[in-house]
């Protein structure tokens, strides 16, 4: 299969890794000291037990013109981040060419092909003026949940922390022959990659901890293990989790697993810091609207109140503002 990676970073390296070393024909898009990083030496992965895979033949391009039409377009870029590649995008679309969505948080595309009364219902949050379902077709779309931790330690190479497992579904529900092609390619390289009936049930999962464990780690500095031992955020996060919940019903989803396992699953994990965190480490924008503001949408959509995760949306969206605004970033560092 020919496919195209958009967003070499942590997600995507390890992706196109495992994809190129399976046969695949994989190209990633790529800048600046990653991109120079890909064309000199390949792609690097380092494994959770330390050994190393490399996919030395990997193409590396910045224009996607340079790429051209793909069978498979991997979007694995943060979710405010992909109006930025628009219209570009569309280079790399062929009649036939398929896009997954490898986002956290309510994608853009969450009421299309949705059957009931909001069918077809853009999201302001994550796609504000609709741009984004003006320019990527719902048709070409295919849905997933990223399971997966990894970390870009340098250009070129990434770490893989845990987790190998991508989740994939069609809009609506379907098990296409496109769908079905693409999990085996996908299992081929090493990957869980089953095929769900209902994508949106599987991203609410995930998300239900996003909503809650990331504005929280992105204000206290904390991982997820002391979030989830220290009483008070605990049941901070449980009463957003139990508002996105009640949101989440109201739209038809149906959670497999308790609230309480949820929580449980994400102390597990253990001394992590959570994306959002490393993101205010770092100085680089949040990932707020797809993970909080969209189930603050979603919750006026539905009419369910959200009075603790507005709140915290308020507070989070604030430091977004302050960092971005000093080009600043903040660390706890010991003296």
């Amino acid at each position: 299969m020919k496919m195209a990676v958009v967003g070499a970073g942590a997600i995507g390296g390890y992706l196109g890794v495992k994809l190129a070393r399976a046969g695949e024909d994989v190209t990633f898009i790529a800048r600046n000291r990653n991109l120079e990083a890909i064309r000199a030496n390949g792609f690097r992965l380092i494994l959770e037990d330390g050994s190393e895979e490399h996919a030395p033949s990997a193409k590396a391009v910045q224009n996607m013109d340079e790429a051209g039409p793909q069978d498979v377009v991997l979007l694995t870029v943060k979710a405010h981040q992909v109006g930025d590649l628009l219209p570009e995008l569309r280079e790399l679309f062929g009649p036939q060419t398929v896009v997954v969505t490898m986002i956290n948080g309510i994608p853009w595309w969450y009421f299309h092909k949705l059957p009931g009364a909001h069918e077809g219902l853009g999201l302001k949050s994550v796609d504000p003026g609709g741009q984004l379902a003006a320019h990527i077709e719902p048709e070409r779309i295919i849905g997933s949940v990223v399971y997966p931790a990894a970390e870009l330690v340098a250009p070129g190479v990434v770490k893989l922390i845990e987790g190998n497992r991508f989740t994939l579904g069609e809009l609506d529900g379907s098990r296409s022959e496109r769908v079905t092609a693409l999990s085996a390619v996908m299992m081929r390289a090493g990957f869980k990659a089953p095929v769900a009936k209902d994508i949106r049930s599987e991203i609410w999962v995930k998300l239900w901890g996003n909503l809650s464990f990331n504005p929280i780690s992105a204000l206290t500095h904390a991982t997820l293990e002391d979030i989830c031992r220290f009483p008070a955020t605990r049941a901070l996060a449980s009463r957003m989790m139990l508002e996105g919940q009640t949101v989440a019903e109201a739209l038809g989803v149906r959670f497999k697993i308790t609230l309480e396992q949820r929580i449980a699953g994400a102390e597990a994990v253990g001394a992590h810091k959570t994306s959002m965190l490393q993101d205010v480490e770092h100085g680089r924008a949040l990932e707020l609207e797809a993970l909080v503001g969209s189930v603050v949408e979603l919750g006026r959509i539905t009419g369910i109140p959200t009075p603790t995760i507005e709140a915290v949306y308020a507070a989070t969206s604030l430091l977004g503002r302050s960092l971005a605004g000093q080009h600043g970033r903040l660390r706890i560092e010991g003296v």
